[in-house]
C-alpha cells in the first residue's frame, strides 16, 4: 500500500506532487495539509490532527464529501504529522511519502526527520519529499536513484554509524564511520546511478538533491 501524508505548510503548493498523489493508495492530511489539498482540487482519504488550522466552513465542505475527519485533543503528545504517520503504519503501508514537512519552523523540521526513525516506521520505505530534495533513512541497506551528479549527503542520525559501504560515489566509503558531530558525510556526488550505500550499525539519514548535476557535474565527472 503507498500512502501520501500532507504535513501542515501554509505555502504548500502540491502542483509538483500532483502525480504522487493521485498515484497513492490512501491520502492523509496531517490538520491543515487539507487546505493545500483542497486548493489543488485534489481530496484527502482522511484528515488526522486537532484539526486548529481548518475553519468550520472547510471542516464542513470536507465531510460533506465524505472525508474522514479524525480528531484528537489539541493537548496531546503527538504532534498532528506523529499522527499521521502512525495510522499509516497501522493500516499497513508499505511506501508512505510525507509532503510539506521541510522548512518553516526549525523544530518541526528537526522533528519531522527524526520522526523517520520510529520503530513502527521499521520495514517500510518512508520519504520526507520537496520539490528539490528527498530525505530518508537507512537501518541497513538502500539503492540510490537519481541522476549522474546528483548532490547527496549521509548524515549520522545515531552518535556513531559503523560499517558503511557505498557504491556509485564520488567520495566512496568502504566499511567506514560517520559521527553525528561531524560533517564528513554531507555534500557526495552520485556518479554512476543506481548507487547503493549499506551499513552495519546505526541510523543513516540520506538527503539526496536532485539537482541533476547543477551543483557539482565537473567534480563528478
Amino acid at each position: 500500500m503507498y500512502v501520501v501524508i500532507v504535513a501542515n505548510a501554509p505555502s504548500l503548493s502540491l502542483d509538483p506532487y500532483r502525480s504522487l498523489i493521485t498515484d497513492a493508495d490512501v491520502v492523509i492530511a496531517a490538520d491543515g495539509g487539507a487546505n493545500a489539498l483542497v486548493e489543488a482540487r485534489l481530496r484527502p482519504s482522511l484528515v488526522i490532527g486537532d484539526l486548529d488550522s481548518l475553519d468550520n466552513d472547510r471542516l464542513a465542505a470536507l465531510a460533506a464529501d465524505g472525508v474522514e475527519l479524525r480528531r484528537f485533543p489539541r493537548e496531546k503528545d503527538e504532534t498532528d504529522l506523529e499522527l499521521a504517520l502512525l495510522h499509516a503504519a497501522a493500516i499497513g503501508a508499505e511506501r508512505i511519502d510525507i509532503l510539506g514537512a521541510l522548512g518553516g519552523r526549525w523544530d518541526h523540521t528537526f522533528a519531522n526527520v527524526a520522526m523517520l526513525a520510529m520503530p513502527e516506521l521499521h520495514g517500510r520505505q518512508v520519504r520526507l519529499i520537496d520539490e528539490r530534495q528527498r530525505l530518508f533513512l537507512v537501518r541497513d541497506q538502500a539503492t540510490l536513484d537519481g541522476s549522474p551528479g546528483d548532490t547527496l549527503s549521509l548524515l549520522p542520525l545515531t552518535p556513531v554509524v559503523r560499517g558503511i559501504t557505498t557504491r556509485g560515489l564520488f567520495y566512496s566509503l568502504e566499511d567506514a564511520t560517520l559521527y553525528f558531530e561531524r560533517a564528513r558525510g554531507v555534500s557526495n556526488i552520485l556518479i554512476d546511478p543506481p548507487g547503493f550505500v549499506s551499513l552495519r550499525e546505526g541510523l543513516l539519514l540520506v538527503v539526496q538533491h536532485d539537482d541533476r548535476g547543477a551543483l557539482q557535474w565537473n567534480v563528478g565527472r
